[in-house]
């Protein structure tokens, strides 16, 4: 039997738990916040310092009422519970306190949200449960476990029928013994969906997939990137461009969140006559500041390069694109490549981008806009640069993560 204790919580930490103070460590507890008196029980297996709430005893004046059945259950959102003004300004200040750890001074805006309509991307796994029945959804909160959904409130209305769809794709593959990652992202023409571990398909299961991929009318089924059936190009529109997906390309989570980081790259580079986009992905930035500057673009995934390339050739109005692959973790731009820009972007992974920040600080490149999607890092390459001479203007941080402890920032330096 769990062990149950009684505690007051503090505030809400960094990933969005409850705190409560305690001499020896802290305890962390889920969907608690900060002011409550909470019962909760210790959890077999799990950390020592964390427990799981079972009953809110004294409730904050901010909680409120969850949108989704799932909340708790589903992995998917940590913060669904907390009144809105609360919640945005605790998500600013994660990016506040990070900054001042780093000793990093200066303005934060207002936090921006960047919703929007919701994701217009998702990855649900799929699992043969107990009883030999199929689970397509989510991992549940704090386990492996699938929590099988039939709906999700957070979804862009343009991936209305993906759930049934992976649904569908899953049930004749699942047979083969191996759990399975179902990326669906929402394009201008219809569903596309990838499909990750399966082993390799006989002529019978493709020709059942691609049955099902006409009945669900899915732009394109791919199996780890090899194509299964293709009924209409999976493209999206970025600026006046239009970008033929490679196969699980990664994407901003929302069309609100790609808008909203790209005016704000847009506004900062609206001088810089010669840009480098590093990490550039599909082209979010590099396409947009196309119409303004001449862009050179960097990352190591040949596929989203070549996509990128491919939509600067055949869109007219924009100013030179060339896009190569290159990967910026073992070969950043070193500073005698830099020498040809007056301005670098840069939005790397979530680990950042410290060899190439690096580079930057040996160079004389007069402005560089840092994109990011995790803090920490963030203020570590931030760092680098500030301690090399550079300015840091300000942060802007951006919530399209929404009801997460996820948030994005925009940051400008100059010489």
């Amino acid at each position: 039997m769990a062990d149950t204790e009684h505690l007051v919580i503090d505030h809400v930490g960094h990933h969005g738990d409850g705190v409560a103070l305690a001499p020896a460590q802290n305890i962390y507890v889920p969907y608690a916040l900060g002011g409550e008196t909470v019962e909760v029980e210790t959890v077999p297996g799990r950390h020592p310092d964390r427990r799981r709430l079972t009953r809110v005893e004294i409730a904050s004046a901010e909680r409120i009422e969850p949108f989704c059945p799932h909340f708790g259950v589903c992995g998917g959102c940590a913060i669904q519970h907390w009144e809105a003004g609360a919640y945005r300004a605790w998500k600013r200040e994660l990016v506040v306190s990070a900054l001042a750890q780093a000793g990093i001074d200066c303005k934060v805006a207002p936090l921006v949200d960047a919703h929007g309509a919701g994701r217009r991307r998702m990855t649900l796994h799929a699992r043969m449960g107990t009883h030999e029945v199929l689970k397509v959804g989510f991992a549940s909160a704090g386990s492996h476990d699938i929590v099988p959904i039939d709906r999700c409130p957070i979804l862009d209305p343009q991936l209305d029928g993906a759930i049934e769809a992976a649904w569908a794709v899953a049930e004749p593959l699942i047979g083969m013994g191996k759990p399975l990652d179902i990326q669906v992202t929402a394009t201008n023409n219809g569903l596309d969906i990838d499909v990750r571990g399966s082993g390799a398909l006989s002529t019978a299961l493709i020709t059942t997939l691609s049955r099902i991929a006409k009945e669900q009318r899915l732009a394109r089924l791919t199996r780890h990137g090899e194509l299964v059936l293709l009924r209409s190009s999976p493209d999206i529109s970025i600026g006046a461009a239009q970008v033929t997906l490679p196969p699980g390309s990664f994407l901003q989570a929302t069309i609100a969140g790609e808008e909203t980081l790209a005016a704000l790259v847009l506004e900062h580079c609206k001088r810089a006559k010669h840009v480098a986009d590093l990490f550039c992905g599909v082209g979010p930035f590099a396409l947009r500041l196309a119409t303004q500057s001449r862009v050179s673009a960097f990352d190591s995934d040949a596929g989203a390069v070549t996509a990128l390339q491919k939509a600067a050739t055949l869109t007219s109005g924009l100013k030179p694109v060339r896009a190569e692959p290159r990967d910026l973790f073992r070969r950043p731009l070193m500073p005698q490549e830099l020498r040809d820009f007056d301005t670098v972007v840069f939005d790397p992974p979530r680990q950042g981008a410290q060899a190439q920040a690096t580079q930057l600080a040996a160079s004389k490149v007069a402005t560089v806009v840092a994109v990011s999607c995790n803090v920490t890092t963030f203020a570590r390459d931030a760092r680098i640069l500030i301690d090399s001479g550079y300015r840091i203007d300000g942060v802007t941080p951006v919530d399209q993560f929404r009801h997460t402890p996820h948030v994005e920032l925009v940051a400008r330096f100059r010489r």
